[in-house]
C-alpha cells in the first residue's frame, strides 16, 4: 500500500483556543480603522443622524466577520478560498457611493446604494469563474510587480496613520483666522455697499498658511515610534507565541501609553450600549436603479482584479498555491460578501491588504485565526461598548505597525521578482519598470485624473488595479502567455492540489 503523507497544511492547521483567539484579535485591532473608515465617510454623505452613523459601523463589522467567516472557513466548494484572508470595505467603492448619497440623502440615498451593491454582489458571483480564468496571465513577473506595488500603496495608509491625512481636520496647513475674518468682512461690505465693493466671486477661497497642530504632533510621533520599536525588539529577542503576536503586543504597548498621555479617552465606551443587534434593511427595502448597478459593478471589478493579487500574495506567503478553482471560490465569496453587506446596511468587501502584511511578520499561516478574527468582528458588531473600546485606540498607535506590515507586504514583492529571470530575459526588467511607474501615478499625482470623463475614475483610482494592467499587458507582449508561464502555472496547480 503506498505511503500517504497525512500531514496538516501550516493553512489548515487549528492552533489552540488561546492563541487562536489573541491571534484573530491582533488580525481585527489592523484592520479596524480601515474598517470603520468608510462607514463613517459615507454616514456624514448621506446626512444621516449620529445614531444611524453608529449603526453602519456595527453593521458593518458584523457583516465583515461573516464575510470573514466564509472566505477563510470556507462554504462549500464554492464560496471560500480557504486562507488566512480577513474582509473588510473596499475603498474602491467610496467615490461612486458618495455621488449616489449626493443624488439623495437619508434613508432614500441608503436605499439607492445597498440596491446598487446588492446588485452588483451578485453579478460579481455569477463572473467570478470568468475572472478565475485570468490566472494564467500571472506569472512571477506579474504577481510579483503587483504584490510590491500593494505594499507600496498601502505605506501611504501606514504614514498617514502616524501624521494625520493631508487633507481634512488633520492637513498640514490651515487658512490663517484672521485672513477668513478679513474674507468675511469683505463679503459683508460687498453685500451692502451697493456696488462700491465688486461682488466676491462664487467659491472664492484662502490658500492654507498657517501650519496646523493637528498634524505630525511630536507626541504622536513619539508614539508610533515606540510601537515600532517594541514590534522590532519583541521580533528579534522573543520567541514562540510571544514572537506571532509583536504587533498585538506593540499595539497594546501604544495603547497604554496613549490613555497615560491623555491622547486615548473612553467617553464613547461608558456612553455605548452593551448590545444592538443588527437587522437587515434597517432603513427599508433597496432601491435597486440600472445604472447605479453598472456602476457598482464596475467597482466590484476592481476588487476582484486586486483580490487576485493578494490571494496570489497569500499564496506565496503560506505556501499554498492559488489553483484556479481556490481563485473562483474567492473570487464569488467576494461576491457574496457583497451581496451580505447590501442586505445588513453596509459596503462592498474584498480581501484586506492589510492583513496580508501581518501573516508575513507573524509567520503563522492558520487561516483558523482569521476564522477566529471573523467571529471577533461578529462580536464586536453586536456589543457596541466593545467596539467603542477598540474604535478610541489613536491611529498613531497603529501607524507603527503599519510600517512593519505594509513594507512585509512590499517585501514579499520583491523576494518573488527575485526568482524571476532578468539576465536571459531583459525584457521582464520593462515589465516591473513601466508597471511600478504606473502604479505609483495615484499615489503621486492624484489629480491625474481631473480632465479625464468622470465615469472611469473608478477604473483608474487604484495603483494596484493600473499596476495589474500594465504588468499583465507588458508581459504578454513580450513574453507571450505560453511556454514557462503555463508552466509555472501548472505546476502551482499540482502543488496546491497537493495541499488540500
Amino acid at each position: 500500500m503506498p505511503n500517504v503523507s497525512t500531514k496538516t497544511h501550516p493553512v489548515d492547521e487549528v492552533l489552540p483556543m488561546s492563541r487562536l483567539a489573541t491571534l484573530g484579535l491582533q488580525h481585527v485591532l489592523v484592520m479596524y480603522a480601515g474598517a470603520i473608515a468608510v462607514p463613517l465617510i459615507i454616514g456624514r454623505a448621506l446626512k444621516l443622524p449620529p445614531e444611524d452613523v453608529a449603526f453602519l459601523i456595527s453593521a458593518d463589522l458584523f457583516a465583515c466577520g461573516i464575510a470573514t467567516l466564509i472566505q477563510s472557513l470556507g462554504v462549500t466548494q464554492w464560496f471560500g478560498i480557504r486562507l488566512p484572508v480577513m474582509m473588510g470595505v473596499t475603498f474602491a467603492s467610496v467615490g461612486p457611493m458618495v455621488s449616489m448619497a449626493n443624488i439623495s440623502g437619508g434613508a432614500d440615498g441608503a436605499r439607492l446604494i445597498f440596491g446598487s451593491i446588492i446588485g452588483a454582489g451578485i453579478v460579481a458571483m455569477l463572473i467570478a469563474p470568468l475572472v478565475s480564468r485570468l490566472l494564467r496571465f500571472f506569472p512571477p513577473v506579474v504577481t510579483g510587480t503587483i504584490i510590491l506595488i500593494i505594499g507600496v500603496s498601502l505605506m501611504r495608509i501606514g504614514i498617514n496613520w502616524i501624521f494625520g491625512n493631508p487633507f481634512g481636520p488633520t492637513a498640514p496647513s490651515l487658512v490663517d483666522p484672521a485672513h477668513a475674518k478679513w474674507l468675511e468682512d469683505i463679503k459683508t461690505l460687498a453685500a451692502t455697499s451697493a456696488g462700491a465693493i465688486p461682488e466676491i466671486p462664487p467659491k472664492l477661497g484662502l490658500a492654507a498658511s498657517v501650519p496646523n497642530a493637528a498634524y505630525a504632533p511630536l507626541s504622536g510621533i513619539a508614539v508610533s515610534a515606540v510601537v515600532l520599536a517594541s514590534i522590532l525588539l519583541i521580533a528579534r529577542f522573543a520567541r514562540g507565541f510571544v514572537a506571532n503576536i509583536s504587533v498585538l503586543l506593540g499595539i497594546v504597548i501604544g495603547g497604554i501609553l496613549a490613555a497615560a498621555t491623555g491622547m486615548m479617552t473612553f467617553d464613547k465606551v461608558a456612553s455605548a450600549a452593551w448590545f444592538a443587534p443588527v437587522l437587515p434593511f434597517h432603513f427599508g427595502m433597496p432601491i435597486f436603479d440600472p445604472v447605479l448597478i453598472v456602476t457598482m459593478t464596475i467597482v466590484m471589478l476592481v476588487v476582484m482584479i486586486e483580490s487576485t493579487g493578494m490571494f496570489l500574495a497569500l499564496g506565496e506567503m503560506t505556501g499554498k498555491p492559488v489553483t484556479q478553482p481556490m481563485l473562483a471560490a474567492g473570487l464569488r465569496s467576494d461576491g457574496l460578501g457583497t451581496l451580505i453587506g447590501g442586505i445588513f446596511n453596509t459596503f462592498p468587501y474584498t480581501s484586506f491588504s492589510q492583513n496580508v502584511g501581518l501573516v508575513g511578520v507573524t509567520g503563522v499561516r492558520s487561516r483558523f485565526v482569521c476564522v477566529a478574527g471573523g467571529l471577533i468582528l461578529i462580536i464586536l458588531g453586536l456589543l457596541p461598548k466593545m467596539a467603542a473600546l477598540v474604535e478610541s485606540l489613536p491611529t498613531v498607535v497603529l501607524g507603527g505597525a503599519g510600517l512593519v506590515m505594509f513594507g512585509m507586504v512590499a517585501a514579499t514583492g520583491i523576494r518573488i521578482l527575485s526568482g524571476v529571470d532578468f539576465k536571459t530575459s531583459r525584457n521582464n526588467l520593462f515589465v516591473v519598470a513601466v508597471s511600478v511607474g504606473v502604479g505609483m501615478i495615484p499615489l503621486v499625482a492624484p489629480n491625474f485624473k481631473q480632465w479625464m470623463p468622470h465615469g472611469i475614475h473608478p477604473l483608474i483610482d487604484s495603483g494596484i488595479l493600473l499596476a495589474s494592467i500594465s504588468a499583465v499587458v507588458l508581459n504578454v507582449f513580450f513574453n507571450g502567455t505560453s511556454s514557462s508561464s503555463e508552466a509555472e502555472m501548472r505546476r502551482a496547480a499540482t502543488a496546491g492540489d497537493g495541499g488540500h
